[in-house]
């Protein structure tokens, strides 16, 4: 019944700036941790970003701390990613993932099982 849909992906130059999209439907906004994560050909799905059910706290990657926000929006039930000073090693496919959890733990948080459910992905390419 959840359902998570990412848009906002696209094509930027190196140091360019995209904003992504999370919209969530089916289920209570305010229960939910969400994370963005991306993955690469060949690679492990990598942890990006996260905010609190409430929104009072987020947690960055070191790779994108300061060039990265993360931010969620109740009236809309939308959860976005700025993302500024893209480098082509940001290139990947990036996908919101939504956990019911009232807990803060950094170590839970940043593991793509932790997830309860997940976007469809949406695909963003830094030129290098």
């Amino acid at each position: 019944q959840v359902q998570l849909v990412e848009s906002g992906g696209g094509l930027v130059q190196d140091g360019g700036s995209l904003r992504l999209a999370c919209t969530f439907s089916g289920g209570f906004f305010s229960n939910y941790i969400f994370g963005w994560f991306r993955q690469s050909p060949g690679k492990e799905r990598e942890f990006v970003a996260a905010i609190r059910w409430d929104g009072r706290n987020t947690n960055y990657a070191d790779s994108v701390k300061d060039r990265f926000t993360i931010s969620r929006d109740n009236a809309k039930k939308t959860v976005n990613l700025q993302m500024n000073n893209l480098k082509p090693e940001d290139t990947a496919v990036y996908y919101c993932g939504a956990m019911r959890q009232f807990t803060w733990v950094r170590t839970v948080y940043i593991l793509p099982a932790s997830y309860d459910y997940w976007g469809q992905g949406t695909q963003v390419t830094v030129a290098s």
